[in-house]
């Protein structure tokens, strides 16, 4: 599995139309509006890195209202996120 984070600039007042688009494009499983320099943080996690190149340039940067993109892909995961959700998982379960 590949996971790119893909940092996006939009034209002013197209954050919320550009993220709507955004985030119906295979491939892409979430869209953030973050504070700084730009305005949305999209993952997106696919089998074949290849398939990036279709993803990004073809699909994310020709949505309507985005101006720019920055794409860093990601080596490793670390993660507590994942780890907490299983184990609260497990004691909800022997609580109920």
């Amino acid at each position: 599995m590949v996971t790119a984070i893909v940092l996006v600039t939009t034209e002013s007042e197209r954050v919320q139309e550009a993220a709507q688009a955004i985030i119906d494009i295979e491939g892409v499983t979430e869209a953030y509006s973050v504070t700084g320099p730009y305005d949305l943080a999209v993952m997106v996690r696919i089998e074949d890195f290849e398939k990036l190149a279709d993803i990004v340039p073809g699909k994310i940067a020709q949505v309507p209202g985005v101006a720019r993109t920055e794409t860093m892909v990601a080596f490793r995961c670390y993660s507590n996120y994942d780890l907490d959700r299983v184990w609260s998982l497990g004691f909800e379960e022997e609580a109920g």
